[in-house]
C-alpha cells in the first residue's frame, strides 16, 4: 500500500499536513489540524497539554480534550511488542496498523459490539515503506481495566462484571470477531446507568471468521482464560475456578 492507498472512509476526512497522513472523523479535522500545526506529532502535543491524563500500557497513552471541541480523546503512540519490540521499536511497515483499527472499529460498532471510537489516526513517515503512527479514539467512561475492577469489586460486584464479559464475548462470537490478544487488559468495564459494560480494546489484532462460529467464540474464551490464570499465578488476581467457569457458563449459554 502506497500513501495514496490510504483512503478515508465515510464520516472521515484524508489530510496530508506537511509529510503527516492524516485520517479523522470530520467533525474533529479542526482540532487534529489545529493540534498538529503546535507539535511535530499528535502524541507529542498530547503529553504537553496542561492537564492531560496519563494511561499507563506498553507506553503512555494521553487523555486530553481536542482543541476548540467537546472531544475528550486518548491519543496513543502506536509500538510493536514481542520480538519486533528491540528490532523495529515503533516503525511500521507503511501504512501500519490504524487503517485496518479504523476499520474493524468501524465493522464492530456497526454489529453492537462496544469498542472505543476511532476519532482519528496521523502517520509519520519514517524510512523508505516505513511509518510511525499515532491513534486518536474516543474516551471511554470513566472505569478500568477488568483486573483492576475485579480486585476493587466483591463478590457481587465481581459476579455482575463476569455477566458483563460474557456478553462482550457473546457479541464478538456473533460478529465473527476472533481477537488474537484477548488478553484481561484489553477489556475495560464501566457502569452504565448502574449496569457494568465490557469494551474491548487494541482491535487491530482482530480478524473477522464467519458470523456466531462457534470455534470463534471458543478460541477468544480460551485466550482470555489463560490470561486470566496467568494474572492469578503471577500477580495474585483472585479469580477462582468457580468464577472460570461460569464466565463459560455464560458464554455458552447466552445468558
Amino acid at each position: 500500500m502506497t500513501r495514496t492507498d490510504v483512503v478515508a472512509p465515510t464520516g472521515y476526512e484524508r489530510l496530508t499536513i506537511g509529510d503527516t497522513i492524516l485520517v479523522a472523523r470530520t467533525v474533529a479535522v479542526a482540532g487534529v489540524r489545529t493540534a498538529l500545526s503546535t507539535a511535530s506529532s499528535l502524541h507529542t502535543w498530547a503529553a504537553s497539554e496542561p492537564g492531560a491524563t496519563a494511561f499507563q500500557g506498553r507506553a503512555t497513552a494521553w487523555g486530553v480534550r481536542l482543541p476548540g471541541s467537546a472531544l475528550d480523546v486518548v491519543v496513543r503512540h502506536a509500538w510493536h511488542g514481542g520480538v519486533l519490540a528491540a528490532v523495529r521499536g515503533d516503525r511500521y511497515v507503511w501504512p501500519g496498523r490504524a487503517p485496518w483499527e479504523l476499520a474493524v472499529s468501524l465493522r464492530l460498532q456497526e454489529v453492537g459490539v462496544p469498542t472505543p471510537d476511532v476519532v482519528a489516526y496521523a502517520l509519520y513517515p519514517a524510512g523508505r515503506g516505513f511509518c510511525r503512527c499515532d491513534v486518536v479514539t474516543q474516551r471511554l467512561p470513566d472505569g478500568a481495566d477488568l483486573p483492576v475492577a475485579w480486585q476493587a469489586g466483591k463478590a457481587e460486584e465481581r459476579a455482575a462484571l463476569l455477566v458483563a464479559v460474557g456478553a462482550l464475548l457473546r457479541d464478538l462470537r456473533a460478529a465473527g470477531a476472533q481477537h488474537a490478544d484477548l488478553n484481561a487488559k484489553n477489556l475495560y468495564v464501566s457502569r452504565d446507568a448502574g449496569q457494568w459494560q465490557a469494551w474491548v480494546l487494541d482491535v487491530d489484532r482482530v480478524r473477522f471468521r464467519r458470523a456466531n462460529d462457534p470455534a470463534v467464540g471458543l478460541q477468544n474464551l480460551a485466550r482470555l482464560d489463560r490470561s486470566l490464570r496467568k494474572r492469578r499465578e503471577r500477580n495474585a488476581l483472585e479469580i477462582s475456578d468457580a468464577e472460570l467457569s461460569r464466565l463459560a457458563e455464560l458464554v455458552e449459554a447466552g445468558v
